[in-house]
C-alpha cells in the first residue's frame, strides 16, 4: 500500500538518547531497550502513521471495530499533533498510563475525551469515545448491551462529571469525579504490574 511505502521510505526516527528517555520516563534504561526493540518491529522505520496504529491496535480487538477508537487514542499519543508517533511519544505515554501518579493517569485520560482539545469535555465528545469503545468491544460482550446503552452510561458518567451542571467537564471535575468513584480508582491500577 502507498502508506506502508511512504512510511518506509520517510527518513528513519532514531530516538533521543536512551538516558534522556530514562531521565523522562518511569523506565529503566533496560525496559526502554525491550520497548524499543518492539516499537522497531511493528515500525521499521522508527515512526508509526494512524493506519498502522489502527492495524496493530486491531490485533487485540478481534471480535469487534477498533479503529474509531484507535483514532482518538492516536491523537491522545500524537502530542505534536503531526499525524505521527515517534518512539518517544509512545513511550512517554506508556509511562504516565503504566507508572504514573493517579493524577496523571487522569489528566491523560482526560486528555484523551478532550477531542477537540478545547480543555473541555463536553457530552458529544464523551459519546464518541464511549461509543468507540463498545465498537472496539463488540458483540461478544456479556451480557449483551442494548443499542442505547452508550447513551446512558454517557449521561450517568455526565450527570456524575459536571458538578456545577454548565454542560462541559473540566479537568478539575474530571479528576475529582473519578477520585470520587472507587471502579475508576481500581481500574487506573489494573496495568501498574504490566512490566
Amino acid at each position: 500500500k502507498i502508506e506502508d511505502e511512504l512510511e518506509m521510505t520517510t527518513v528513519c526516527h532514531r530516538p533521543e538518547g536512551l538516558e534522556q528517555l530514562e531521565a523522562q520516563t518511569n523506565f529503566t534504561k533496560r525496559e526502554l531497550q525491550v520497548l524499543y526493540r518492539g516499537f522497531k518491529n511493528e515500525c521499521p522505520s522508527g515512526v508509526v502513521n494512524e493506519e498502522t496504529f489502527k492495524q496493530i491496535y486491531a490485533q487485540f480487538f478481534p471480535h469487534g471495530d477498533a479503529s474509531m477508537y484507535a483514532h482518538y487514542l492516536f491523537n491522545a499519543f500524537d502530542t505534536a499533533q503531526n499525524g505521527s508517533v515517534k518512539f518517544e511519544d509512545f513511550v512517554m505515554a506508556l509511562s504516565i498510563l503504566l507508572r504514573g501518579t493517579v493524577h496523571e493517569k487522569l489528566r491523560w485520560t482526560f486528555n484523551l475525551y478532550d477531542i477537540n482539545k478545547d480543555g473541555y469535555i463536553n457530552k458529544e465528545e464523551m459519546m464518541d469515545i464511549v461509543k468507540a469503545i463498545y465498537d472496539m468491544m463488540g458483540k461478544y460482550t456479556y451480557p449483551v448491551l442494548k443499542e442505547d446503552a452508550p447513551r446512558q452510561h454517557v449521561e450517568v458518567f455526565f450527570q456524575k462529571m459536571d458538578k456545577n451542571k454548565d454542560g462541559v467537564v473540566t479537568l478539575d471535575e474530571f479528576i475529582e469525579s473519578c477520585q470520587e468513584d472507587d471502579n475508576i480508582m481500581r481500574s487506573l491500577q489494573l496495568f501498574e504490574n504490566v512490566m
